[in-house]
């Protein structure tokens, strides 16, 4: 009895050691996961106003309410009601007409690819924020996040050359490794918050072709200044980098417009103190999706977002952060259809474009909303 204990245990600590070892490997080799932390690098984020001495922080004390206690009910949740979280067939996407849109004279042109994933043309310059073109936002994960449409990496073969690509944090669904090996060869340069370099020197981008920016920063791209600004949310990929990044969101501002591209998080006086200080916007695209009371302070409800339009003087606003995963417990509609009607009943004008839909400046107020042709 003795040598059969003597032999289990052993087992045991082989198991846990081949475990431990090939999880460290997984970790370390898998490119997904973006680049390691050095004492060096942490050295340099110490030098962020946002860095606590051990990680970065937001402006308020910010929780997510995930634990021992709230799992078991969210993972029962997480797979019951699940009928109305995607549409029951593919979600088309308009074709990117290349020709149209570089001969294209308008002062301001923008697509939304679904999601987050935005190109814009502003000043003659092409502008992508967070290109997650990919079509699972979960790549290391065991529970697959498909995308709505059919898998949209290919439309980056079709994009023209990139001027800049802008990024607001590291997390998967803004981040994606697939989509950064695609453009290759295609951006003049990547802006990015604190902390995100090191994800792209992994993949290979050069060194001189990234810049981080640190809240309120600002870069100037020939009549464009591009300022990273606050958001409340937080970073990382993985087990050890929670928090070692920064997070934010983008206003960009020529001679002619200003344009606030919100980035990821929960609502707060971030708002008025960018409305104050950058504001007015000719458009505001503002976070407005996978939401939940667990994780309030890191995801608006939509009455908040439409709250944000107003704190940050939008004339016309644009919700973002769905239309393409399920990544919360909500249905797929309910953030558009609770925008869109406390927009209506506070009176702020809102634009809902299809996916991959081109809308311009001149694009007014609208009412025709195209989710609703589908289940």
């Amino acid at each position: 009895m003795k040598k059969f204990l003597k032999v289990t245990a052993i087992i045991i600590a082989s198991l846990l050691i081949v475990l431990t070892v090939g999880g460290w490997a997984y970790m370390n080799f898998n490119p997904q996961f973006g680049g390691s932390i050095t004492k060096e690098l942490e050295q340099q984020y110490a030098r962020s106003p946002q860095w606590d001495g051990e990680k970065f922080v937001n402006q308020s004390e910010t929780t997510m309410d995930v634990n021992l206690k709230t799992m078991p009910g969210l993972i029962k949740k997480q797979f019951t009601g699940r009928e109305n979280r995607g549409p029951k067939e593919e979600l088309p996407m308009q074709g990117f007409h290349r020709a149209s849109w570089e001969t294209d004279t308008a002062d301001f042109q923008f697509i939304w690819f679904g999601h987050s994933v935005g190109l814009m043309k502003l000043n003659g310059k092409n502008l992508l924020i967070d290109p997650m073109f990919g079509d699972d936002t979960s790549p290391v994960g065991p529970f697959r996040s498909k995308r709505y449409t059919d898998s949209t990496i290919y439309i980056i073969d079709q994009l023209p050359s990139i001027d800049a690509v802008f990024i607001t944090h590291d997390h998967y669904d803004h981040l994606d490794y697939s989509s950064f090996q695609k453009l290759k060869g295609k951006v003049g340069h990547y802006y990015v918050p604190v902390g995100v370099k090191r994800h792209l020197l992994r993949w290979g981008i050069a060194n001189d072709l990234v810049s981080e920016l640190d809240w309120w920063d600002a870069v100037a791209l020939e009549g464009i200044e591009a300022t990273f600004v606050p958001s409340r949310h937080f970073s990382g990929r993985g087990m050890f980098d929670r928090a070692k990044s920064l997070w934010g969101g983008w206003v960009f501002a020529s001679d002619r417009h200003r344009v606030y591209w919100s980035g990821d998080g929960g609502y707060d006086t971030h708002f008025k103190e960018i409305g104050e200080k950058l504001g007015p916007f000719d458009w505001a695209f503002l976070e407005c999706g996978q939401y939940n009371k667990l994780w309030h302070h890191i995801h608006m409800y939509p009455e908040e977002s439409v709250q944000a339009a107003r704190d940050v003087k939008a004339k016309v606003s644009i919700p973002i952060h769905w239309g393409a995963f399920t990544l919360a417990l909500h249905d797929w509609k309910d953030p558009v259809e609770r925008f869109s009607q406390e927009a209506a009943t506070k009176g702020v004008p809102i634009a809902m474009p299809e996916l991959g839909e081109v809308i311009r400046f001149e694009t007014t107020d609208s009412t025709d909303f195209w989710w609703e042709r589908y289940e």
